[in-house]
């Protein structure tokens, strides 16, 4: 059997012709790209740096789901800016013993991802190095006042949330402990299997997320020609809903009620591993690449009657309390139960 042909048999300038099939014949081959940008847009800009053994690994994440993953969580940052996507460039750094294939399926994931959403490869750099990365810088663009921010949110709001949270981690532990998932082993906590659907579902979950683009239309569709959104907070759940809670909250300046009960989790999450652990995945699990917005209630339930299930209003913001630094967001199970305190520290932070 012969060994996979590698990056250090080709070389870069090798490698670099082979991935150019992946771009658009017109904009690769100089030292930058240059892009028009539609009449009336702003340009909006992302980057995102996926890292062996911190986001993928060859246990969990195939190479063209790699590529899938990082181009997906650039794009989920523009729609919650509530921009469309025009283009990515990458960054690539490899060991030398790299295979030609492996990089060869990250590419053709991104191109999958791009070919869903819109956008193109619009070029990079390749560099050599002890650990694989992927770093991913997305350009977009929006018409100025339909651009979403941080910011925005207002005491008395509701807090949507467009999707279920909580599955892209369980995806991730059936991938590193299949056997919790047996029906005949299950989970050690609950004893429950888990059903060949429910695990394509969550696998797929981690594995290929979807950018909420939908989700920007719908709320364009409400809006109107004429609407803008600068009553409108948003920003994406990568991180966790909640961190996303707590980021918006922190921007603008507010609170947060969260109703226990309205947190979009899976039943089937919440069988297999218990309650206890469901919500804490559903807050701290990260990578659901969902949505979070802040709303004006009339328009948070026209959204949740266009979206249907499982997008859920799971809350309201309040007065801050105390200071912007350290917003209160408190989760309460019950109206007569004291609530917890949702807080940054408690989800998964590089460097700590």
């Amino acid at each position: 059997m012969t060994n996979p042909q590698t990056i250090a048999d080709l070389g870069e300038l090798g490698l670099l012709q082979r991935l150019w099939r992946y771009c658009p014949g017109d904009v690769v081959g100089d030292d930058g790209a240059v892009i028009t940008l539609p009449p009336g847009r702003q340009l909006v800009v992302t980057t995102d740096v996926l890292v062996d053994g911190v986001h993928f690994s060859d246990r969990t994440t195939a190479p063209a789901d790699v590529g899938w993953r990082a181009v997906a969580a650039n794009l989920s940052d523009l729609a919650a800016m509530g921009a469309e996507p025009e283009g990515i460039t990458v960054g690539l750094s490899l060991p030398g013993h790299t295979s030609i294939a492996w990089v060869e399926g990250l590419y053709q994931g991104m191109a999958d991802c791009l070919s869903c959403w819109g956008g193109a490869v619009l070029g990079g750099d390749l560099c050599r190095a002890d650990v694989a990365s992927v770093a991913i810088t997305a350009l977009g663009t929006v018409v100025p006042q339909r651009a979403l921010y941080r910011s925005r949110a207002q005491p008395g709001q509701a807090i949507v949330v467009t999707g279920y949270h909580g599955r892209s981690r369980a995806g991730l532990e059936l991938l590193l402990a299949p056997e919790k998932g047996h029906p005949e082993r299950g989970h050690p906590e609950t004893g429950a299997g888990v059903a060949q659907a429910d695990r394509d579902r969550w696998v797929t979950a981690h594995q290929r997320p979807q950018p909420r683009f939908d989700v920007i239309s719908a709320l364009q569709d409400l809006l109107g020609e004429a609407g803008d959104t600068a009553a409108i907070a948003a920003m994406d759940s990568s991180d966790g809903l909640a961190n996303a809670v707590l980021q918006l909250c922190q921007a603008s300046g507010v609170g947060a009620s969260l109703r226990q009960a309205d947190l979009p989790i899976d039943a089937a999450l919440t069988a297999w591993v218990g309650e206890t652990q469901a919500i804490d995945w559903c807050l701290y699990g990260g990578e659901d690449f969902e949505l979070v917005l802040c709303l004006p209630w009339p328009l948070a339930r026209a959204l949740q009657q266009r979206l249907g299930a499982p997008c859920m209003i799971i809350g309201k913001t309040t007065a801050t309390g105390e200071t912007a630094a350290a917003p209160v967001v408190e989760l309460w199970p019950t109206a007569a139960t004291a609530p917890t305190r949702l807080s940054l520290s408690q989800g998964f932070q590089h460097f700590s």
